[in-house]
């Protein structure tokens, strides 16, 4: 119990170290606060905007965003890796175009996504559902593809039904790969959130500090990059949980 008090202490350490130099530089008689805003002047901004529900309600309009278009990559993205991992012929097929369109950032779809979806809801899910895509798409594909050759052996000579050996024996071998792909998609459809919220939105984290941006509130810029960060580490434990309860038998 000690030792693992300890290590969430030595976690912490670095941000403590991080604030303690922040507050330390920022809070001397000579310091120009419109450099960059004073941690007290911080915590301040975000105590009064937690308190008056603004914060909160920013996070909750962004966190129904990025939930929806997460839900949507990861039924898809899953969906297609199973697909394509499974036969050789799609993969040859749509292995080029799923190349060339990969690394292509969820932003430059923006001007396409105002076209096709305009500014509402649609719009912003879409560009969330970029950014986990593909991610998961990849892993679970390559979770798929390079499945233990020995089980596969083994339910060869067990002549095992195909309709088992794909969900007792493929897909669960693949559930790492995929977790992975889950894990690190979450924190990529977080990030779009900002960028999504660009498009032409008047709320959510993204929109608070673009807004804070242009009337040069630095304070409410930091509030509000810092609560992505740590909603998005609260997602991100969340999901290794999950992963912990479905994969007993890999911890």
């Amino acid at each position: 119990m000690i030792k693992k008090i300890l290590e969430k202490l030595e976690q912490l350490l670095p941000i403590i170290i991080l604030f303690l130099i922040w507050y330390l530089v920022t809070e001397r008689e000579t310091y120009n606060s419109l450099l960059f805003p004073r941690l007290t002047q911080v915590a301040e901004t975000a105590a009064w905007k937690i308190k008056d529900g603004s914060l909160l309600l920013a996070i909750g309009i962004s966190l129904r965003r990025v939930i929806t278009g997460y839900v949507i990559a990861v039924v898809a993205g899953v969906a297609l890796g199973i697909l394509l991992g499974l036969s050789k012929h799609m993969y040859r097929l749509t292995d080029l175009i799923i190349q060339i369109l990969k690394p292509i950032p969820p932003i430059a779809w923006i001007p396409l996504t105002i076209l096709w979806m305009g500014i509402g809801e649609n719009s912003k899910v879409f560009l969330i559902f970029l950014g986990g895509f593909f991610t998961i798409l990849l892993n679970t594909l390559d979770g798929i593809r390079y499945t233990d050759a020995k089980l596969l052996e083994v339910a060869e000579v067990m002549e095992t039904p195909r309709f088992k050996y794909i969900f007792k024996l493929v897909i669960p071998a693949a559930f790492p790969s995929i977790f992975t792909g889950l894990r690190v998609a979450m924190g990529t459809c977080w990030t779009c959130v900002v960028a999504a919220e660009l498009v032409a939105s008047s709320s959510g984290v993204g929109y608070m500090i673009s807004n804070a941006r242009n009337f040069g509130q630095l304070d409410v810029v930091i509030v509000g990059m810092i609560s992505i960060g740590i909603v998005g580490k609260l997602m991100d434990v969340l999901l290794r949980l999950v992963e912990r309860r479905v994969l007993r038998w890999n911890y």
